[in-house]
Parts: structure tokens; C-alpha cells; sequence
């Protein structure tokens, strides 16, 4: 969930669903070739699935599509590359071996979304106001962004978010469901405010649970 009104703070409230045996460290600076970034790290495959940039306060996050394929690059390392290359990130990292993704670069000064579905990367400029982004890609009519928007529109999120529980219902904010012996469901989620100069997380391994909440700021 991104609100982009130019001239603004840039909230953006992201929702991470994963295997709960894939581990992950919270947010900090995990890349000592990018400093100046915050972001939670994959500890399997070393990348993020979003990552902030301190010091001009733009955020890449990427989320992935349901067309599935195996073996192929992490897209972990796509929030890294949009937040250091900007909307060139295209000339520096070749997505076309990745499996399919949605890539949001949202800075205070707009917001891009990329769809990649394995064979066309489509660009969209989005326009200001709220976007949810979710796996089927921006503003989608899926059963999850229609129930959500209203919600989202007039409450604010962290509550939107501590009054959910985790379930398998495909209008769920938050997942929860069994899957080969594993669990898949919402292991974080992060409420980014960001401006240039600082970044503040709002974060929970247990969303669900209000007190489970903290808060880190980088300036």
C-alpha cells in the first residue's frame, strides 16, 4: 500500500508472506556496497524484498507474480538495483532470467511500477493518491484490494493491520496456510514513513499483535 501526494511524507505499508522456515533478518544496513540502504535481508539468497534509501527517502519493493518458474536468478537483488540506479535499473541488472515480479520505486518525487511477466516488462507512472500493489499487480480487481481500499482510504494502516488475523481466505491481508509440511504465510510487516534524510519502520513479525510493534528511525 503506497500514498503518493507530491510534496508529502511517502507512507507505504508492505506485507511480507513467505515460508515461515525461510529466516530473514529485520531491517537495517546489511549491504556494505549500498551504505546508505535499510531493508529487511533474506539470509538465503542475501537480497530484500524492500529496501529504503536514506538519504533521498526512496523505497523499491518487489513482490512476486503468479506465473511460477524454477531455478532461476533471486529477485531480491531488484529493490537493491532500483533504489541505487533509479528507473535505469534496467541497464544495470538483467531481469529476464528472473521469474516473474512486480517492481514499485516510489520516491517523493512519483511512483513506477514495472510488471514483468516472463516475457514483457510493462511500465506504469502512477498517478498520486493510494495504490495497493499486490501479486496480481497495481489497483488490481482481485478480492484482496477491492475489501482493502476502503479500509485503507479513511483508517489509519497500522490499524487496519492489528485488526486482521491471519487466515488462508483469498481477501486476507494477512496468510496464513499449510503448504507441503511448511507453513506460508505473513512473517512481517513494515510501515515505512521516509522523506530525504530519514527513514523511520514501524515493524512486527506479528502484525496481528499490536504491542509486538517497534520502531526504528535512520537519519
Amino acid at each position: 500500500m503506497i500514498r503518493w501526494r507530491p510534496g508529502e511524507q511517502l507512507p507505504i505499508l508492505a506485507v511480507r508472506d513467505e515460508l515461515h522456515s525461510r529466516s530473514f533478518d529485520e531491517p537495517d544496513r546489511w549491504w556494505p556496497d549500498q551504505p546508505g540502504v535499510v531493508g529487511g535481508r533474506d539470509r538465503q539468497a542475501g537480497g530484500s524484498w524492500c529496501v529504503s534509501e536514506v538519504a533521498s527517502g526512496v523505497t523499491a519493493l518487489v513482490l512476486n507474480r503468479p506465473e511460477r518458474r524454477t531455478g532461476t536468478p533471486s529477485r531480491g537483488t531488484l529493490p537493491l538495483a532500483a533504489v541505487a540506479h533509479g528507473e535505469r535499473w534496467t541497464r544495470e541488472l538483467d531481469h529476464r532470467a528472473m521469474a516473474s515480479f512486480v517492481l514499485v520505486l516510489a520516491a517523493p518525487s512519483g511512483v513506477i511500477a514495472w510488471e514483468w511477466d516472463g516475457a514483457t516488462l510493462r511500465r506504469r507512472d502512477l498517478p498520486p493518491g493510494l495504490h495497493i500493489v499486490t501479486p496480481h499487480g497495481v489497483d488490481p480487481g482481485d478480492p484482496r484490494a477491492l475489501r482493502l481500499a476502503p479500509l485503507l482510504a479513511v483508517r489509519p494502516w497500522r490499524d487496519v493491520v492489528t485488526a486482521e488475523w491471519p487466515d488462508d481466505d483469498e481477501a486476507a491481508l494477512l496468510v496464513r496456510r499449510e503448504l507441503d509440511g511448511d507453513v506460508y504465510g505473513t512473517v512481517f510487516a513494515q510501515l515505512i514513513t521516509s522523506e530525504p534524510g530519514e527513514v523511520r519502520i514501524d515493524h512486527s513479525r506479528t502484525p496481528w499483535h499490536a504491542a509486538s510493534w517497534r520502531t526504528r528511525t535512520w537519519r
